[in-house]
């Protein structure tokens, strides 16, 4: 059996779970997670991070004559290498993905959290490096692999035994079960009948529309997502509310992916319209469009805040169901009583999304993904994300922050100005003396210092929790994030005279030229002090 039909068998295995039986058995082991909440299983001593980082490959011009071609062009990741650098598979075939080991929250545990990173990225860069790749920091890529365009790469599928499969998307079932999972293929119609009654995917963002048979154009993307574990469960509702306050202001500090590939751009779009009125967060457009093509319901979307922990379950149980996986069975996990729930869990896309697992009773934990912020140009800045996440949420609860007054509304909408403009957005918040505010130097003092705070409460010293803060108070004070990086360039070189592919194209090999000297040990400073 060939591994595509082995695939296809699984993906068939996958979408013939009753959905049904499948919602019902979420339902009823919400139930069990709901008991356990009561009796205490999720809380713990102190609070905890983790995270999350994902990359693209491309080739660096070493050893191969694929990785020569078309400077830093995008290369898939054979799976071997992937084990061998003790990095996940994501969406893409280009794609790694790291996930560190949860730290206490501290200056200890922030430097383990950053160490590890450093660590381990470096291990893997070098393994990488042997077959010709760079691992890239970024939100979005922008150059195809060579020889190849990104509208080819993106939506190049097959069908096997009536199964779609997308061609460079790796293969695990689940996300081969996405791109099949079309309510009317599942009623027993055929592939192509499916596709013609809607079941495509349409990626929209100003300036790009791009149709598809599978959700590989997800996979434009990469992100970092910080983990916040609440010390006692029943917090969390709190907690959440004000991540859903502070995600619109983090979120502009961190906007990364103003470009996509130029020969995705609708015809018509010209560099200076896109310059104009293209988003400087466009994995936002891309994560809403793709995902939610396949759903009655927007999935990916700014969640509501919730009253209690229980509602948050009940949210979790209760989402549309689209990939009602089997139960995979043979493991003694704590959190296989609610097997199923965690399965439900798994597409439940939220920017900012509450969490309920643990492989033992004693690891058991309630926490908080926060999941807008692209791949930074540094692992020292990522790092910065995950302290000031931590270090608010820490202390805006424990000084009950009138933000938390905030409407909703608003702070959906402070979230997608900054879609939008980045750190020129117009963003409302409520100060410590519950005034409110559009004041962009004003909102970010407020914000910064209370993320200092909240890590010295955890532990750290003045001048360590300054330190992990200091380079999203640089970009405040220098109006300057990554997109800006990017957006000023590409101006620069049509200013000169280039087409906009080539000014994209060699902005983004300058990004990555940067990144080779700073990705480990340096600072995205330091590449406005160099230019």
């Amino acid at each position: 059996m060939t591994t595509e039909s082995a695939l296809a068998d699984g993906v068939r295995e996958a979408l013939s779970v009753d959905a049904e039986a499948f919602a019902e058995r979420a339902a009823e082991e919400a139930e069990i997670v709901k008991q356990e909440l009561r009796d205490g299983s999720f809380d713990n001593h102190q609070s905890i991070v983790g995270f999350e980082y994902e990359f693209y490959a491309v080739g660096d011009g070493r050893w191969s004559e694929e990785s020569r071609a078309g400077e830093y062009a995008l290369m898939r990741v054979p799976r071997r290498l992937l084990e061998l650098m003790g990095f996940e598979k994501e969406l893409g075939l280009h794609n790694a993905e790291m996930c560190t080991s949860p730290q206490p929250l501290s200056d200890h545990g922030l430097r383990a959290q950053l160490a590890e990173v450093r660590a381990r990225l470096e291990a893997a860069e070098n393994t990488a490096g042997v077959e010709g790749m760079r691992l890239v920091s970024d939100g979005l890529w922008t150059i195809p692999p060579a020889g190849e365009t990104a509208e080819g790469y993106l939506t190049d599928s097959v069908e096997v035994d009536g199964v779609v499969v997308a061609v460079n998307m790796s293969d695990a079932v689940r996300y081969h079960a996405m791109a099949n999972a079309d309510p009317d293929a599942a009623d027993g119609k055929s592939v192509d009948d499916a596709r013609s009654e809607g079941g495509r995917v349409e990626l929209s963002a100003p300036g790009v529309s791009l149709t598809a048979d599978t959700v590989m154009p997800e996979s434009l993307i990469t992100s970092i997502q910080p983990h916040y574990q609440v010390a006692h469960a029943e917090t969390l509702p709190r907690h959440f509310r004000y991540a859903l306050r502070i995600a619109g202001p983090l979120l502009a500090l961190g906007v990364n992916s103003p470009f996509f590939p130029p020969d995705l751009y609708d015809d018509g779009w010209d560099g200076e319209q896109i310059l104009a009125e293209g988003a400087t967060e466009n994995r936002v457009h891309v994560f809403e469009s793709v995902l939610n093509a396949r759903t009655d319901a927007d999935k990916v979307r700014f969640p509501r805040d919730f009253r209690d922990v229980e509602t948050a379950v009940d949210r979790i149980a209760a989402d549309e169901t689209l990939i009602p996986m089997p139960d995979p069975g043979g493991s003694d996990r704590f959190d296989d009583d609610f097997a199923t729930f965690r399965t439900k869990h798994g597409s439940y896309w939220r920017w900012v999304r509450p969490v309920f697992e643990g492989a033992s009773r004693s690891a058991a934990n309630a926490r908080i993904e926060f999941r807008p912020i692209p791949g930074q140009p540094t692992v020292r800045d990522s790092i910065a994300f995950q302290g000031a996440f931590a270090g608010l949420l820490q202390s805006l609860a424990q000084r009950e922050h009138p933000v938390i007054g905030l409407d909703w509304e608003t702070a959906r909408d402070n979230f997608y100005a900054a879609v939008a403009d980045g750190l020129d957005a117009e963003m409302e918040w409520i100060g410590p003396d519950g005034q409110h505010t559009t004041d962009t130097d004003a909102l970010y003092e407020d914000l910064l210092d209370h993320a200092e705070a909240g890590l010295r409460t955890a532990g750290c010293a003045a001048d360590e929790a300054a330190e992990w803060i200091a380079p999203l108070r640089w970009r405040v004070a220098n109006r300057t994030t990554p997109a800006s990086w990017k957006r000023d360039r590409v101006r620069a070189r049509l200013d000169d005279g280039d087409d906009f592919e080539t000014a994209v194209v060699d902005t983004q090999r300058e990004y990555i030229r940067q990144q080779a000297d700073t990705l480990i040990d340096g600072g995205f400073s330091a590449w406005v002090d160099r230019a």
